[in-house]
């Protein structure tokens, strides 16, 4: 299980006295407390990984976006502290799809569904996140798919 492989790795942080990863893995442990309450379930509970990994990337996208602002802002201290956390979460998430993986799939969905112009991007987004089952950077998949309608 998820939960138990990063509680486990906190304590050898915390034996390591790493700060930042003992703090982003306490801080996921949390996430993932939270998560069981609000689906009304007991603390104690464990997530069931596909659960856990939810709560990753929506904490990964927290840091991705938190980083941002602070470079924008000129907190670029901030900024590598919130990139060195999104480095400790992600690396607890499944393999990303590449830009390459995303065009072969875009294509095909294309070809299949006949869009050819930017009206029909909304619907091939869905339809490509879909394929790839989570494991496609929605941002990614748009970037891709505006390069190919364009």
């Amino acid at each position: 299980m998820l939960t138990t492989q990063i509680r486990a790795d906190m304590v050898a942080a915390m034996k390591a006295k790493d700060r930042v990863e003992v703090n982003t893995l306490r801080g996921a442990m949390t996430a993932f407390t939270n998560e069981l309450v609000a689906k009304g379930r007991k603390p104690t509970d464990e997530l069931a990984d596909s659960e856990a990994v939810a709560v990753l990337k929506r904490l990964a996208k927290q840091r991705k976006e938190a980083a941002d602002v602070y470079a924008k802002g000129g907190r670029a201290e901030l900024a590598e502290k919130e990139l060195a956390e999104l480095k400790i979460i992600e690396a607890y998430l499944p393999h990303m799809a590449s830009e390459t993986d995303i065009e072969k799939v875009a294509r095909a969905k294309m070809a299949e569904l006949g869009v050819a112009d930017v009206s029909g991007i909304g619907k091939l987004t869905g339809i490509v996140m879909k394929e790839f089952g989570g494991n496609a950077d929605g941002q990614v998949v748009k970037t891709v798919l505006a390069r190919l309608l364009n």
